[in-house]
């Protein structure tokens, strides 16, 4: 391979590969010299349209993206950190090597007739497979019906529009990067629908010891989703969280550069909501992350988790 040819390896779905642009604009910018050549890979989360269970929950989607990389098929991989399972560390011999500057982490509401999640009428149908989005529905509007839908954000829309749903619920950082942030009814704050460990931020991944990529693309990391990410994936480590796991949270570094973690977990009917919020302090993020954990842990968070199947 030339050495100034970083091949790229991703899912294959229309928002993860404006993902791997966004990659390759910033290594441009960073160093003009360097090409880029994208290889597309289907993963089973995107081949299986079922519950995610069955086939190895969120490592669905990683588990092609990791192979080709470790093959030596691609140097380096763009996944959402939010698809990358945190209750196993990373495949043996992969490293990441930066986390880019976060992205929204809001979800957005998308409904035909511009109505607010407030405005919902009873019996009102929103599509979701995410047991982060029906937990907390459940609890804030259990009026309103979750029906399984997955898919691609473009697929759901075609779905949307095709009557199988009356309303959904993604990702707003995922509807910037297909450019179809025209179809939000309303952004919704964390405090109403908190979201997913690891939202809006892209990992950079890469085979340890491949030092001269490393190298090149560590300068992308932002330090801020660094913090952020790193005590958010401990959290999440440590509660042994799998994906059936109604688990929602987020860290934020504020202007001053002080963090702060604030997380949930939920039954899956809503009815029960342990919540933790605590400030970093001296204590690096990682140990952010566990004592967050730990007092939900204290709460009765490993019953919760524990008796959910999966």
């Amino acid at each position: 391979m030339p050495a100034d040819l970083i091949r790229i390896v991703s899912r294959d779905s229309p928002m993860a590969l404006a993902q791997v642009e966004r990659v390759e604009a910033e290594l441009a910018a960073a160093h003009p010299g360097i090409r880029t050549e994208v290889v597309p890979v289907r993963t089973t989360g995107d081949k299986w349209m079922g519950d995610l269970s069955a086939v190895e929950g969120k490592g669905a989607f990683t588990k092609e993206v990791d192979q080709a990389l470790l093959a030596g098929d691609a140097d380096l991989a763009v996944h959402c950190v939010k698809d990358i399972p945190a209750d196993r560390p990373l495949p043996a011999g992969t490293v990441f090597a930066a986390f880019l500057r976060r992205d929204d982490i809001r979800d957005a509401l998308i409904h035909p007739g511009g109505l607010t999640l407030d405005e919902l009428p009873a019996g009102t149908r929103i599509g979701t497979s995410s047991v982060r989005r029906s937990a907390q529905l459940a609890a804030s509007h259990p009026h309103i019906d979750c029906v399984p839908m997955r898919g691609n954000a473009n697929r759901r829309l075609e779905k949307l529009a095709g009557g199988d749903a009356d309303a959904l619920l993604l990702a707003v950082s995922g509807l910037e990067r297909i450019d179809r942030t025209d179809v939000i009814s309303e952004v919704l704050s964390p405090e109403v629908m908190c979201p997913p460990i690891g939202a809006g931020v892209l990992a950079l991944q890469c085979r340890e010891g491949d030092d001269a990529v490393i190298d090149i693309v560590s300068g992308l990391g932002d330090p801020a989703a660094y913090r952020e990410t790193t005590a958010e994936r401990m959290f999440l480590h440590v509660l042994q969280g799998h994906c059936n796991s109604p688990i929602a949270g987020y860290a934020q570094v504020e202007r001053n550069g002080d963090l702060s973690l604030r997380a949930k977990v939920f039954t899956p009917d809503g009815k029960t909501v342990l919540n933790a919020h605590e400030w970093a302090g001296p204590l690096d993020p990682a140990t952010l992350g566990t004592s967050v954990a730990v007092a939900l842990l204290r709460q009765g968070a490993r019953d919760l988790i524990d008796g959910i199947a999966h």
